[in-house]
């Protein structure tokens, strides 16, 4: 046998090993409650591709997730294994006291601070695909890429989504489905259905060796009816169908592939909304001009659901945080404002939340944050959701779903209570790859 030449040998060296275990699809259900899979019958549910998770694979009794408990922060969480004050998605919208940025959302990859699955992946030599998950846009690593973002809702945001996807991939995807691919903004069943068909075709095109696939309508559903709701029950059922028909496609595609089940968060049941904004105006944190917007800030809460990060503009200002502190804790003093808690920088910081706010306000379930609605706006009103997340992580109510299908797996072993930034190390386990910066171990998954 003829021995390589020196320079064959060096070139193998340089390239990219392929360090494949098993493929690996992630599926995230946005809202998922682990109840609803685990008491599924008792709850009246019919969901038999959900419930094969728990019979034929590995299943968590619950996940704690992180703070704030939402989808944001969470799945970007679900994709590094570290908490946002380390991946640096601390919250859903980018903060905007000036209301300059028209909502703009954490939708760009290149806020993520830390290295993704999809770079230790392609880092590994495999490929990756991805179908609207949160914080992908430009994600590194991304071999085919259909990012989520939106705008406006206007026709316009397929045009942006065209060009910010993998070149040809949207226009690829809607020849295969025959249908237009469903608008970033849209929520509804059938968005998810169609991106669910989206997903099969590039799973069967491009069978990629981790993909990840993003469904959202039972969040809005949940927001809109409230958790456990008939109309949540029925669009959960809807969405079992879709995954049935993901999983089949990727075992399809890889025999030997493992699928993965995930959520970012639960929900509580809501019936009234703080509103923040108001006392801080009427403290003077809060200056509106002429035309009722806002015109400069001291202090500004900046919401996240069932909390919210408050800001200062100087943040070494010691007598600017005593004024807010004594603020706060007038409004948690008044069992009517539904504060739980208080956190100070500390407090936060234990919890790997927001590293720069100066406090954050948790409420009490059933309460929300209110939107800015100008300085005669009550203080407690009517939610005007009924369902809602963004809590401090922890609660039963809260606590997001993770399962785990296919080669190699422990048949219907149950994890118990995991920590979220347990998963990502979990699927690099399974991958057969490095993911250094995740702040768990890997579960024990393997039978």
């Amino acid at each position: 046998m003829k021995k390589a030449a020196p320079f064959l040998c060096l070139l193998a060296a340089a390239l990219p090993a392929t360090a494949l275990a098993e493929p690996v699809l992630l599926i995230s259900v946005d809202g998922l409650r682990p109840g609803d899979v685990l008491e599924a019958e008792k709850r009246g549910l019919s969901i038999p591709n959900l419930r094969r998770f728990v019979k034929e694979g590995a299943y968590a009794s619950g996940v704690t997730g992180v703070l704030p408990t939402l989808t944001y922060p969470s799945h970007t969480t679900l994709i590094t294994g570290t908490a946002p004050a380390r991946h640096g998605i601390i919250s859903n919208n980018s903060f905007d006291p000036m209301q300059i940025n028209q909502g703009g959302w954490y939708w760009y990859a290149s806020d993520i601070k830390v290295p993704t699955l999809w770079e230790a992946a392609a880092k590994a030599g495999l490929s990756t695909g991805n179908v609207h998950w949160p914080v992908s846009v430009a994600a590194k690593g991304v071999t085919w890429n259909l990012p989520q973002i939106w705008r406006t809702g206007h026709t316009d945001d397929a045009k942006l989504l065209e060009a910010l996807a993998t070149p040809g991939l949207k226009a690829e995807m809607e020849k295969a489905t025959g249908e237009p691919y469903a608008m970033g903004i849209d929520e509804s069943l059938p968005g998810d259905e169609n991106r669910g068909r989206a997903a099969v075709a590039l799973i069967a095109a491009h069978k990629p060796d981790f993909v990840t696939v993003y469904l959202t309508a039972l969040d809005h559903e949940q927001h809109l009816k409230g958790p456990g709701s008939p109309e949540a029950k029925a669009v959960l059922e809807k969405i079992d169908a879709i995954v049935g028909r993901l999983v089949a496609a990727e075992q399809q595609a890889h025999p030997g592939a493992v699928i993965a089940l995930a959520s970012d968060h639960g929900f509580e049941a809501t019936h009234s909304a703080l509103n923040l904004f108001r006392p801080f105006i009427d403290e003077g944190l809060i200056t509106l001009g002429a035309d009722g917007k806002i015109a400069s800030w001291r202090a500004m809460p900046w919401l996240s659901g069932g909390s919210a990060a408050i800001m200062l503009a100087q943040p070494q200002d010691e007598a600017l945080a005593t004024k807010v502190k004594a603020l706060l804790d007038r409004l948690a003093a008044d069992p009517a404002n539904g504060i739980a808690s208080v956190a100070d920088r500390q407090a936060v910081a234990k919890m790997g939340g927001n590293p720069q706010a100066a406090f954050y306000v948790n409420l009490r379930a059933g309460y929300v944050t209110g939107l800015f609605a100008g300085k005669d706006a009550p203080i407690v009103a009517p939610a005007p959701v009924k369902g809602m997340h963004g809590y401090f992580p922890g609660p039963l109510n809260l606590r997001s779903s993770f399962m785990l299908l296919g080669k190699g797996v422990a048949k219907g072993r149950d994890l118990r209570e995991i920590d979220m930034r347990a998963i990502a190390p979990t699927l690099a386990d399974i991958l057969g790859i490095a993911l250094p910066d995740a702040e768990q171990p890997a579960l024990k998954w393997k039978q």
